[in-house]
């Protein structure tokens, strides 16, 4: 809106991806800092008990109930009102990045209305996983379809690109390797939101290597492991956007939090970080660069599989970890909730690196 209106009377500053970037980041920062308050007081109001603690949880969390969720509500309308106001409208990236953050967090906002509205303590308390991942299936192929229409003609319909030099068409299973990118990056960043202030201090670390790969996708010669992208400019606001809402979220959901994310927002980012990559044909750069989500996403997983499996074979159902996901782990070995959350971001912060030099050199 902004950007448009500015570059149709001769502001050619604002045609700078940069400029558009540094104007969604201050604007979605500063609604969320100014509007934290009033919409905490109005959460704590309407949802009375707040979230129900899990019973699958440390003892150490009983004394978070009460506590509102849905705090993802502000950081979706701080990204979608800033991305709208600087990104070019004429340009799809910016528009498929906002729908994937709108779509995954209509399906948050559900599985969280019903958690609070129960005020059951059961794991299983929200939508069933079957459902969710059904849904999620229906949002991918919706996605997938426009992230392909964006594509420039040199680039092969539903393919992989491996830097820029390889680009392997998949066909339907590109469907497929979509669902995996998406709805894992969805199911990461969900089960990441298990401690104050950690699925934002893991998020931003990735959004830093997707803002290079994004950089690097718009620069011819800039990194040479990067596909030439041009459209994929409409994605630098969004990108800020979504760095100053979640900068802008860790003031109150910092130890200890005045308000968890909820579902509405983790899977609202998660779908948006894997919608992100797949624009940018980075998506094995971004599994890196999220090496720490994945890693929690594989412990709930080994977790389940495992008992799942010796309680078939045995008859007692064994664990790997004390308790899942990883945080959790370390949550029952003794360890203080704001150490892991410190280490688990120092990690985030090296598989970024790690990415950041594949992305470069690779």
């Amino acid at each position: 809106m902004l950007t448009d209106y500015f570059l149709s009377h001769d502001f050619s500053f604002f045609a700078s991806g940069w400029t558009q970037f540094a104007g969604a980041f201050f604007v979605a920062f500063m609604m969320v800092l100014l509007f934290g308050r009033p919409f905490i007081r109005a959460m704590r109001h309407l949802q009375k008990k707040g979230q129900p603690i899990s019973e699958n949880v440390p003892e150490a969390h009983r004394k978070k109930a009460g506590t509102p969720t849905m705090g993802g509500i502000l950081i979706v309308f701080a990204i979608t009102v800033a991305s709208i106001l600087f990104m070019p409208w004429s340009n799809p990236t910016g528009w498929i990045a906002v729908s994937a953050l709108l779509m995954f967090a209509a399906l948050g906002f559900v599985d969280d209305y019903k958690k609070v509205t129960s005020q059951s303590k059961k794991a299983s308390n929200g939508l069933s996983p079957l459902t969710r991942l059904v849904v999620e299936g229906v949002f991918v192929v919706i996605l997938a379809y426009l992230i392909n229409q964006t594509m420039p003609p040199y680039i092969a319909e539903n393919s992989l690109s491996i830097g820029s030099g390889i680009i392997l068409p998949l066909g339907f299973f590109y469907y497929v390797f979509a669902y995996f990118v998406i709805c894992g990056s969805a199911n990461a960043t969900n089960i990441t939101d298990g401690l104050d202030g950690m699925l934002s201090k893991l998020f931003l670390p990735v959004l830093i290597v997707l803002v290079v790969a994004l950089y690097g996708a718009t620069r011819i010669g800039f990194m040479d492991t990067v596909m030439f992208l041009p459209t994929a400019s409409g994605l630098y606001a969004v990108l800020g956007a979504a760095f100053g809402a979640v900068l802008g979220f860790l003031w109150f959901n910092a130890k200890p939090a005045s308000i968890f994310m909820g579902d509405v927002g983790s899977l609202a980012l998660g779908g948006f970080m894997g919608t992100v990559a797949m624009l940018l044909k980075s998506e094995i750069i971004m599994g890196i660069a999220a090496g720490m989500m994945v890693l929690i996403l594989l412990s709930s997983f080994v977790q389940t599989m495992y008992f799942k499996a010796t309680r078939k074979i045995t008859g007692t159902g064994k664990r790997v970890f004390l308790r899942a996901p990883l945080h959790h782990h370390f949550e029952e070995l003794g360890w203080a909730e704001t150490k892991i959350v410190e280490r688990f971001f120092i990690l985030s912060v090296l598989f970024s690196g790690l990415a950041l030099v594949l992305l470069k050199f690779a």
